[in-house]
């Protein structure tokens, strides 16, 4: 094999489904929150799971089930055809936990909709005012569908929906927000529970490991 297919060997095995699996499998996980886009790589955590059970005749491993909240996916702000994220160029497409209400404003005042004057939840054919309506049910806590606030606002426009939506999601991310300063300036607290997590992780990754190398045969328990 030359570097070049060397190299790629190397990166296949560093992949991020093959990082995730491993950590659900270090520590035994038995539920794992994902987004929609998610549950194939969470699909391989059990197969591994299920196949190293399966040949070594044991249950060292759970299989793992995905937790999905009713917002599966939420969109970018600018471009409803794409899902949110962070590494997006654009920082107008996505809501930070720290951003300031201000800011949040003008992110969603700016969010792609449509000419359309009304307010309809249609995926499909109006992107940007869905989007808007699933986050709104989302930061609500409401028990009610996206189509049922849909319907709510069927007489009002999109100005309005957009105030709405901004005064939801700062009622969910103002107290995160503050919650973050706060601990963010206890370095000594963070240093304190950053060594004591590395301790615990380290504990229980090795008793994982252990139960494996005696299941197949590398050594005692």
């Amino acid at each position: 094999m030359d570097q070049r297919g060397a190299d790629k060997g190397v990166e296949s095995e560093l992949a991020y489904p093959v990082l995730q699996a491993a950590d659900i499998l270090f520590y035994k996980a038995t539920h794992v929150p994902v987004g929609d886009d998610q549950q194939q790589h969470l699909e391989l955590s059990r197969d591994i799971a299920e196949l190293f059970n399966r040949t070594h005749k044991s249950n060292i491993f759970p299989l793992p089930q995905h937790i999905i909240t009713p917002a599966k996916r939420i969109l970018s702000l600018r471009d409803p055809t794409q899902k949110m994220s962070k590494s997006a160029p654009n920082p107008k497409s996505r809501i930070l936990i720290t951003d300031e209400f201000s800011q949040i404003q003008a992110k969603i005042r700016s969010a792609v909709t449509d000419s359309a004057p009304s307010i309809s939840y249609d995926p499909e054919y109006r992107p940007g005012v869905a989007n808007l309506l699933t986050i709104l049910a989302s930061c609500s806590g409401t028990s009610k569908s996206v189509p049922e606030i849909a319907q709510e606002y069927s007489s009002k426009n999109h100005a309005e929906l957009k105030t709405d939506v901004t005064e939801a999601v700062e009622r969910l991310v103002g107290p995160i927000r503050e919650n973050y300063r706060r601990i963010r300036n206890d370095e000594a607290w963070l240093r304190e529970v950053s060594v004591d997590g590395i301790r615990k992780a380290r504990e229980i990754a090795a008793q994982t490991i252990k139960q494996v190398k005696h299941q197949i045969g590398l050594g005692p328990l």
